[in-house]
């Protein structure tokens, strides 16, 4: 793999970081990374992460192994060629219409959508995901929606959290500001 590009982001809803590489090879993409929080329960976490994706960035697999409290987390996501997604190699059904993979606890995995969806100006779209929930160890639907409103900007919304906000994304991809979650190191 060749690194393309990287960024270190923080947190700014609670005390944490999250450093990211965006690689490539021949045949595929990959995002590998790390994150160190206190989650809103007041748990420590310390997270390493990595997603792979083919080269038109549909999700193939991801894994996330560290530690959450005082929580072991050891999690594979796997996604076949039908679409069918599995956590820790069971099956989870209802999602195969989903082609991208969330790491909720980082704002990596936006990058993996909006380089798939490559909008132009005034374009929307629905990107549901599948989304890890660490609490609940599992995997679920995360619908979202972006439109791109400016060369570096599109308008995201997450009505599973009541979320709604205008991204600033960097050249690369790589959201760079996230309002009151996210905002990149310089």
């Amino acid at each position: 793999m060749q690194t393309v590009a990287s960024i270190l982001w923080r947190r700014l809803d609670v005390p944490g970081h999250d450093a990211c590489r965006l690689e490539r090879n021949a045949s595929a993409w990959q995002l590998d990374g790390a994150s160190a929080f206190r989650a809103e329960d007041g748990r420590v976490a310390q997270l390493h992460y990595r997603v792979r994706c083919d080269l038109h960035w549909h999700a193939q697999w991801g894994t996330v192994r560290g530690w959450l409290g005082d929580s072991t987390v050891d999690l594979s996501i796997t996604r076949d060629a039908q679409g069918r997604w599995k956590l820790n190699d069971e099956p989870v059904p209802d999602l195969s219409h989903c082609v991208d993979l969330d790491l909720g606890f980082t704002p990596a995995t936006n990058l993996l959508q909006l380089r798939r969806l490559n909008l132009s100006k005034g374009e929307g779209a629905d990107a549901p995901a599948a989304w890890i929930d660490l609490d609940g160890g599992s995997l679920g639907e995360l619908m979202q929606r972006y439109e791109r409103s400016g060369d570096n900007a599109y308008r995201y919304v997450a009505k599973r959290f009541d979320y709604e906000a205008v991204l600033g994304v960097t050249a690369d991809g790589f959201v760079h500001d996230y309002p009151g979650l996210w905002v990149a190191e310089t």
